[in-house]
Formats: structure tokens, sequence, C-alpha cells
């Protein structure tokens, strides 16, 4: 358990090099996310990073990314916190639906509430992202969270 309270702030331009060591540690694509970086929000326990999530956003939607936690904090409710502070935003921004593309980790995320659906279901928005262009593999699942009526 932590020693210290989890809290959630905003990524910044110097926490990349810590930001990259956590997703190339999950096996995560770096491809595109640091040019996302101002969507990006941290768990930080003390002064360590212990987790991230990011997302782009395409017009209306938006595309869910890098969700990852240190694995010494897994399992303490991190990864559902900035998930959750991620959909706060996004309804913030007037996102109407968040999408994801994961290979290891769709039954994590329907617990969240993301419903699985066919790729080719994806908004052509999101399909230019480099996710789609080639960095998820193709057997990916994408899944969907609407987020307005």
């Amino acid at each position: 358990m932590p020693t210290h309270p989890v809290t959630i702030r905003s990524a910044t331009p110097s926490d990349w090099p810590h930001i990259a060591a956590l997703l190339q540690g999950h096996a995560l694509p770096l491809e595109g996310a640091q040019e996302h970086l101002e969507n990006f929000f941290l768990a930080v326990c003390g002064d360590s990073i212990v987790g991230s999530a990011g997302m782009e956003v395409y017009g209306g939607d938006a595309l869910l990314r890098s969700v990852a936690v240190m694995p010494d904090q897994q399992g303490h409710g991190v990864g559902r916190m900035l998930v959750s502070h991620l959909v706060d935003e996004a309804k913030r921004r007037h996102v109407a639906a968040l999408y994801l593309l994961t290979t290891t980790a769709a039954d994590y995320f329907a617990r969240l509430g993301f419903q699985r659906l066919s790729a080719q279901t994806a908004p052509p928005a999101l399909k230019q992202s480099v996710e789609f262009q080639g960095v998820c593999p193709s057997s990916a699942a994408l899944m969907r969270l609407p987020l307005s009526s």
C-alpha cells in the first residue's frame, strides 16, 4: 500500500523521460505520445511518478492511450483513478466518446465500462492516429466508452 497519497497532475515536458520509461516497461508504444503530452496525466506518490494515462483528441472523439502503472502500485486503484480523471477531462472538453486499442487489457477496460466493437466502426479521424496506422497490431481490440447521450 502506498505510504503517501496518490495524486493526479498534468504532465509537463520535463516528465517525458519518466513517462517514456514507464511506457517502455509495459511494452506500450511511444510513437505519438510525446506529441500529445498536453493531454497526459500522471499519478504521483510522494516524489515518484507511479502511473500515466493520456488521450489524443480528434474532434468530438478521443483515443485513450498509455495507461500504465508501476508494478508495485498495481491493484491499488491507481489505473482506475487515472482513467476516471481522463474521462472527466474528456467530458469537460465535450468529447462524445473515448476509444482505446488494447492487446492485453480488454477485460480491465470492460470493468471500467468500455465496450468492445469492430475496428471498422472507429471514427475516421481516429483512424489517422499512429495507433491505427500500424503502431498497434491489427489484433488489438477496439473499445469505446460513450460520454454523452
